[in-house]
């Protein structure tokens, strides 16, 4: 009959120790000579399977000691230097605004400068990400957040983002994030107004 347990006690000079059966009762002798399969050396509160017999003095002795094999856990996937997961938002966001850029340019006015603007904002801001995530391995000035909230609020949010997935900086802090969004639902809605009517009358354009 086979019994399962925990090494205990190990003396590993001569060769012997004592194995406390998951059953409970007395601890049971070990020598050296009963494992079966010897890679290693025995260690404490190591598992192992095992059979019974009563020695000379009718005291229990191992035998036939075998190493248990825990099961080793599915190893969690470490993500490579690279780009970072694009999350649903982040996803979406580029391809809608360029759906609302084009619905301002159709059914509204807004300035003819208003795509230049995005595009220099963006290079700009990418930029900025990419001096600052050197900044930040270098342990040098680094650029503030306030100052890439500022960035984005005035039309760098689509560099921004790309820098955030691409370079993989400031992708995982939930503060920054959020007020990023605020500040991406901010220009969007800046944009809008500027496709209005109301900004027509301005004559900004």
């Amino acid at each position: 009959m086979h019994f399962d347990g925990t090494i205990k006690s190990w003396n590993d000079e001569r060769g012997f120790g004592f194995i406390e059966a998951d059953q409970g009762g007395q601890e049971v002798f070990v020598h050296i000579k009963a494992f079966r399969d010897l890679r290693e050396r025995p260690q404490v509160n190591q598992r192992v399977r095992f059979q019974v017999e009563l020695g000379p003095q009718g005291k229990k002795r191992a035998l036939k000691v075998e190493p248990l094999r825990t099961r080793r856990a599915a190893p969690v996937p470490v993500r490579k230097n690279g780009s970072a997961q694009w999350g649903t938002a982040s996803l979406f966001a580029l391809p809608l605004f360029a759906i609302v850029l084009l619905l301002g340019y159709f059914l509204g006015h807004p300035p003819r400068w208003v795509p230049g603007v995005y595009l220099l904002a963006s290079v700009t801001t990418f930029v900025a990400y990419a001096l600052d995530k050197s900044a930040a391995k270098r342990g040098s000035w680094r650029t503030s957040e306030q100052t890439l909230h500022l960035l984005s609020l005035v039309g760098g949010w689509p560099g921004a983002l790309i820098a955030q997935q691409v370079l993989r900086h400031k992708s995982s802090k939930a503060e920054f994030r959020a007020v990023f969004w605020v500040s991406v639902v901010l220009n969007i809605a800046g944009f809008i107004f500027l496709a209005s009517p109301y900004a027509s009358s301005l004559n900004l354009g």
